[in-house]
């Protein structure tokens, strides 16, 4: 298609018509032009590809697919090219099924653990969930088929999703809740971004032209299409200009009314226009050029292919020597999820399922089985426990599934709980008093409490793991594969230990984020707050030794990339994968920062006894904070640290890097300035050498008696703290000589 001639032959009416869709699904064709109509499929995980009538909540139904792990499943692999090969099967099922853009993947912050949308997402950490969100996206897009990252932006909570405001500081914005959509957009060069329902510090994201324009265009280079959430728009004329792209679904002729009625009284340029449509056009022509005719959906293949990514995912949370099983064992499986499990949410991202396979359906009649609870119910059945109870008893070790049913987490509505259904609970604890080798899967998008966490043998958590997620469990259990997953989200002791719960859903619409850039493991770990499990942790049935840790140079300019390496040794008996992590803290900082921060990761294949070597490269971002003053990133000089460990609290290896920022922040000094501010600029300490009043020496061992042993560190504090102006009124220097001084800070 040429789209330059296509913009000249269009007719102001056919420009119009093509911001919005034809349907629920698809864009506008213009069949006289050869501008094809291009079909939009949710996902992110599977194919929900509606033929009827379509609706944007999961509630019709759609073709038979494959359900592959959510996100929070996905995410626990810290995995870069199991992702990549995720998008890549992805992309051969929409070129098979002809879909132009698969809605995913969401690169939203886990901000609470209620969000009951979290199944959908990654992490509550931007490193992680930019770089696996990247991978996904090159690999999908490697097939033809457009990405569409999603929910743009600070969209983290279902509650009064599409009415209210995320209030946040321009730091937090950037630091937490950006770098994610700005990775998927510089690394995985994503075609489609998703502006979210609700706003921004007052200013709704379908209209933000800061969001859609000033950062995600001029800022990050991004030319590919904006698409609105299924009904987000408020104002069509104000979305254009603020850089939205496609309306969906079709609503009407209204807004297409506005458009042109806009152009002809001056009040939207045509350029504006243009540049719209040449952005739909050119998705439209990548459509045409990439299908693919001979791509095949095989949904065997692929639902065996689920399974297996399923088995990366699991995090053994404990183990203390009970997995993995013995075949010949006698074993109690217990819990409704064993037959029926809990492997996908609810919502948009729903799946048709091609076929759910259970532990119960792999295991056969070679275990016990009681059900154990209802999953549509909270309250204990007697019957179910009691039977629960006796085959636990009976048996070597127990296995009980639980989690947390499909009315606990889903699109559109928060969770109010961070506890299981009391029916579950008391069943586990049951259980564990009669059966002292009891073994829990958890079925879940999001972190529980574990009241009896003590009391289990070992817990491994599937998350939603897919509709393979019983094969998988099964080969886990008895060791036919070795759990490597991580967390990629801390899980909190209870609910008011998370950073946000008091701000968390925010009153009448207004949600403030209050907790800045301390949310999730950068609060607990800054805090040194007990939790459940931390970021980054998951065991394995061998083990791992971190050594040699080596950097390629000790000091640094922040324009320079630091190489650091390090060895890592299966010390056990069995093959395992180690998700090797790596931090970096800012060792003394002028502004608050977290404890540390993950700034690269990498999957290693051990076979037992082998070592090899794991390297990183970090660049400026690595070190650099954002900073308000100057709108942009900045480095302190200084010494950081650069860890590398198995998870934010489990530090193995650590070296030290000075870094020379080649970046001066602007500051006004004024007379109010402090004199250790002053000092710690670098213009400052050149002026000042000399200036800063000194403690008398002539005070005598009795005067220092008097004012308290220590009146020394309180002397110094004070010097510090003192205004600028203090030089004049302690007779250092005249009036004048300050005004001077404080012009040449200035200069």
């Amino acid at each position: 298609m040429d789209i330059e001639k296509a913009l000249l032959e269009l007719t102001l009416e056919e420009k119009a018509e093509l911001c919005a869709g034809a349907d629920f699904w698809h864009t506008k064709a213009v069949e006289r032009l050869g501008v094809p109509s291009v079909m939009l499929t949710d996902g992110p995980h599977g194919l929900r590809k509606q033929n009827g009538k379509g609706d944007h909540m999961g509630l019709g139904e759609s073709i038979e697919a494959i359900c592959f792990p959510t996100a929070s499943a996905l995410a626990s692999s810290f995995d870069a090219d199991l992702l990549y090969s995720l998008g890549e099967v992805l992309g051969e099922e929409c070129q098979a099924e002809n879909i132009g853009m698969l809605l995913g993947p969401g690169l939203n912050m886990k901000r609470s653990p209620l969000c009951g949308r979290n199944f959908e997402y990654f992490s509550e950490d931007p490193y992680l969930t930019g770089k696996l969100g990247a991978a996904y996206i090159k690999g999908l897009q490697s097939k033809g088929v457009a990405a569409c990252v999603k929910h743009f932006a600070v969209n983290n909570q279902e509650t009064r999703r599409m009415n209210s405001t995320s209030n946040i500081d321009e730091r937090t914005l950037h630091e937490i809740y950006l770098p994610a959509f700005e990775t998927a957009v510089k690394e995985g060069k994503v075609r489609g971004v998703m502006n979210a329902y609700n706003a921004v510090n007052g200013t709704y994201c379908a209209e933000n032209k800061e969001l859609l324009t000033d950062i995600l265009r001029n800022r990050w280079g991004f030319d590919g299409i904006v698409v609105t959430d299924w009904g987000a728009v408020r104002d069509r004329v104000e979305g254009l200009i603020a850089g939205l792209d496609l309306q969906m679904p079709y609503n009407g002729d209204a807004n297409k009314k506005k458009i042109i009625q806009s152009i002809q009284d001056g009040s939207l340029s045509e350029t504006v226009l243009n540049e719209t449509v040449r952005n739909i056009l050119t998705f439209a022509d990548a459509y045409i050029r990439e299908k693919n005719p001979s791509a095949v959906f095989d949904r065997t293949k692929d639902h065996y292919r689920s399974a297996e990514i399923a088995k990366e995912c699991a995090v053994l949370m404990k183990n203390n020597g009970v997995l993995p099983l013995e075949k010949e064992s006698k074993i109690a499986v217990i819990g409704e999820f064993a037959a029926e499990p809990r492997y996908q949410g609810a919502g948009s991202s729903h799946i048709n399922a091609y076929h759910v396979t259970g532990a119960l359906e792999v295991l056969g009649d070679t275990v016990a089985y009681a059900q154990g609870y209802y999953a549509k119910e909270t309250q204990s059945n007697g019957e179910l426990l009691n039977e629960a109870v006796s085959k636990a008893k009976s048996a070597q070790t127990a296995v009980i599934f639980a989690g947390l049913p499909d009315a606990f987490e889903t699109e559109g509505k928060d969770r109010e709980t961070l506890a299981l259904p009391d029916n579950q609970n008391e069943l586990i604890m049951a259980v564990t008093a009669v059966q002292p080798n009891t073994v829990i899967v958890f079925h879940g998008g999001a972190p529980v409490e574990m009241p009896w966490i003590d009391k289990a043998s070992a817990v491994l958590c599937m998350y939603l793991g897919g509709e393979g997620v019983g094969k998988a469990a099964v080969d886990l259990l008895y060791g036919d594969a070795n759990p490597s997953g991580k967390l990629a989200e801390t899980w909190p002791l209870k609910l008011a230990d998370n950073p946000s719960y008091l701000n968390f859903p925010g009153e009448d619409g207004v949600v403030e984020y209050r907790e800045g850039v301390y949310i999730g493991y950068r609060y607990y770990d800054k805090k040194q707050m007990d939790v459940l499990l931390p970021f980054g942790f998951g065991m394995s049935y061998t083990s791992f030794e971190y050594s040699d840790i080596r950097i390629d140079k000790n000091t640094m300019d922040d324009i320079d990339t630091l190489m650091i390496m390090c060895k890592v040794k299966n010390t056990g008996n069995r093959s395992g994968k180690e998700a090797v992590q790596l931090y970096v803290r800012d060792i003394e900082s002028m502004v608050g920062r977290p404890m540390r921060e993950l700034k690269g990761f990498s999957k290693v294949s051990l076979l037992p006894g082998e070592e090899k070597d794991v390297t990183f490269i970090l660049d400026k971002r690595a070190f650099a904070y954002y900073e308000p003053k100057i709108h942009d990133w900045y480095v302190e000089s200084g010494m950081f640290a650069i860890e590398v460990g198995s998870s934010s609290r489990d530090i193995k290896l650590s070296a030290n890097v000075e870094v020379h920022s080649t970046a001066t922040l602007p500051y006004v000094f004024t007379a109010d300035t402090s004199m250790g501010v002053a000092m710690r600029h670098p213009r400052g300490k050149a002026l000042m050498e000399g200036t800063q009043p000194k403690e008398d020496d002539s005070r005598t061992a009795s005067n220092r008696k008097a004012m308290g042993e220590g009146s020394d560190g309180m002397v110094q504090t004070m010097m510090e703290e003192m205004p600028l102006r203090s030089l004049a009124s302690f007779g250092k220097m005249t009036q004048e000589q300050l005004d001077n001084l404080i012009d040449m800070l200035n200069s």
